[in-house]
């Protein structure tokens, strides 16, 4: 009998045209500046102003068979070595295989006697041999054990860092970079990382239609001309391209990240490489936080005029180190929950010196961002973290505002058991008749499968409810501050540490109980995933919209307090998106709008309407 083995052969790899009131009606009937107004304008000379840019005036798109990872697709990249044929033609024996890895022969009588040894070759890439000698030498703040490998019995102590491995772990503050054109005011994880950044930044201005829109627009007459912006946001692609607007508008700006998890890194080197200075990278301690925000601040022959904050800390750094600064700074721009809750508070007590533009409660804000957007990103915050199934699932959700709705809808779709938890019986009658089981967190707690917070407030999971979860229950935040899980009292001697992975972490009990806690109970999207850049562009544009208005206000139109944009401007973002669905409003009849009391331009709605 004739055996022959032979290797298989490798498989080949195969407009809605706006009709806006002039600069001076707008002046007078709807209380807005004339900047805010001409940016808001048709470009002179007609056309649509949301029509693409002429071939020529864009950059050429990327094929989709370009690139370098097309190249290392391509099935001519190289052949595979085919493994040599073997025959045995011994009619009286068979081959076996000792446990060893030789072979024998028996007979049939059953006498086994070892067969000739085959030399066996094996592949060896070029490069193979210097493998360990590419491990990072430098050791920074923390150790090369931990850059290469989590260790499996991380105590409480020592998990704190979820930072990019790949790249040696010399903290950026004691690193000295330059870019192309000399500068070093900025801090970095890797200048060098600038051109992926760059792409990115690219692929996202693709799904920005508004802001791109307004870049066109108002860059001619430079209506933030002389503005001095000072910015703390999640420094992502999507915040590069409103910077970048921001700056085609004539501002300077300098920027820190809200977040610490929440930066790309690569985007923050191609801001710092096209002169932005930034102060960020993913993985920040919490000292490295606020010395970012103080290196954005605190500079010699700079002094900011406006503030774009997204939780308040750096309003609150200000107020607590340069209280003198907000003498020249003609007003703030918050747009989270938190940051809002925190000016109503300097407001109430007296203490909020400049005028302070609420956008967080922008319908065009919170009905899409809050909404639309965590409806999409808690899946996918979880599922890159866990790659855990929803259906069946038992979730609790802490909050039902615009956040926690989006959360539950996304849940449910998905086939999961969800509870809510609600302290305003309004939201909570809202979650109840869409379906939901009002209850509160000690009913359930001992059977969920999943926790997830979003309501902005304190300790809303305790170390108590902490206990009492089922072993493996995810526990994670939607809300933007840290504050909403009790992670603190999590860090005690009895409670092990395990890194699971980036931004993942059993705690451990002492009786082998264990759950799972996401970014260390931050912002879970932002943290662990990304969010979708066309919801961005709407909180983006209103943003700048509301720069270009308190930093053009004429003085007395803004006290010192915290107004919502004008809703005139609201329903302008909205517009500026719709002709990316080929959709078209429909326009009032002169009788159809003196019948209902209206501007056939807007607003459309009074300002106490509820969408």
């Amino acid at each position: 009998m004739s055996v022959q083995v032979v290797s298989a052969a490798a498989a080949k790899v195969p407009e809605v045209e706006l009709k806006d009131l002039s600069p001076s009606e707008a002046e007078s009937q709807l209380g807005l500046s004339t900047a805010a107004v001409g940016a808001m304008a048709p470009p002179a000379g007609g056309g649509d102003p949301e029509a693409p840019a002429p071939a020529a005036e864009r950059p050429p798109a990327p094929g989709p068979g370009s690139g370098p990872a097309a190249a290392a697709l391509s099935p001519a990249a190289g052949k595979v070595p085919q493994a040599s044929a073997m025959k045995r033609s011994d009619p009286h024996h068979q081959h076996q295989r000792h446990r060893d890895g030789g072979e024998a022969l028996v007979s049939p009588d059953g006498t086994v006697t070892e067969a000739p040894r085959t030399v066996k070759k094996q592949i060896q890439f070029a490069d193979q041999k210097q493998e360990f000698n590419k491990r990072p030498t430098k050791i920074g703040r923390r150790s090369l054990s931990r850059s290469i490998s989590q260790s499996s019995t991380d105590s409480y102590s020592s998990a704190a860092s979820y930072t990019d491995s790949s790249d040696d772990e010399t903290s950026p503050r004691d690193k000295q970079q330059k870019n192309s054109k000399g500068s070093s005011d900025f801090c970095v994880k890797n200048i060098k990382q600038a051109e992926f950044g760059r792409r990115e930044i690219e692929i996202a201005e693709q799904e920005m239609p508004a802001l791109m829109a307004l870049r066109k627009r108002a860059q001619g007459e430079k209506p933030l001309a002389g503005a001095k912006i000072v910015g703390c946001t999640h420094i992502t692609a999507q915040t590069a391209v409103l910077m970048e607007t921001l700056g085609a508008l004539g501002a300077q700006c300098r920027w820190a990240a809200c977040n610490i998890y929440s930066t790309l890194n690569e985007v923050a080197a191609a801001l710092a490489e096209s002169g932005f200075p930034v102060f960020a990278w993913k993985g920040e301690s919490e000292d490295d936080f606020w010395w970012c925000i103080d290196r954005c601040v605190n500079v010699e022959g700079w002094q900011p005029n406006m503030i774009l904050d997204d939780g308040g800390d750096l309003t609150h750094w200000i107020y607590k180190k340069y209280p003198n600064m907000f003498k020249k700074i003609k007003g703030i721009v918050e747009e989270s929950v938190t940051g809002v809750h925190r000016l109503y508070q300097l407001s109430k007590a007296g203490k909020l010196c400049v005028p302070a533009m609420n956008v967080n409660d922008s319908v065009t804000k919170q009905k899409f961002d809050n909404l639309y957007c965590c409806r999409e990103s808690i899946l996918d915050g979880l599922k890159r973290t866990t790659d855990m199934m929803f259906g069946g699932k038992q979730v609790v959700v802490c909050g039902y505002g615009e956040v926690g709705k989006g959360c539950c809808a996304a849940l449910k779709a998905m086939g999961s058991i969800v509870y809510v938890t609600e302290i305003d019986p309004i939201c909570a009658l809202q979650a109840c008749m869409d379906g939901f089981r009002l209850v509160k967190l000690n009913e359930v707690i001992r059977q969920v499968d999943i926790v997830i917070t979003c309501t902005g407030n304190k300790n809303v999971v305790t170390r108590e409810h902490l206990d009492r979860m089922k072993n493996s229950c995810i526990v994670c935040n939607m809300g933007h501050s840290n504050t909403e899980i009790d992670v603190a009292s999590l860090r005690t001697p009895e409670l092990t540490w395990e890194r699971v992975r980036s931004q993942v972490d059993h705690v451990i009990w002492p009786d082998g109980k264990r759950i799972v806690l996401l970014a260390e109970g931050r912002l879970l999207n932002l943290s662990c995933s990304t969010v979708p850049t066309f919801v961005l562009s709407i909180t983006a544009t209103t943003q700048a919209l509301a720069l270009i208005e308190l930093y053009n206000a004429p003085e007395g139109r803004y006290k010192q307090d915290v107004y919502l944009l004008p809703k005139k401007m609201d329903e302008y973002v909205a517009s500026l998106h719709l002709p990316t669905f080929d959709a078209h409003l429909t326009e009032l009849t002169d009788e159809q709008a003196k019948y209902l009391g209206l501007n056939k331009n807007g607003p459309f709605k009074p300002n106490y309407y509820r969408y």
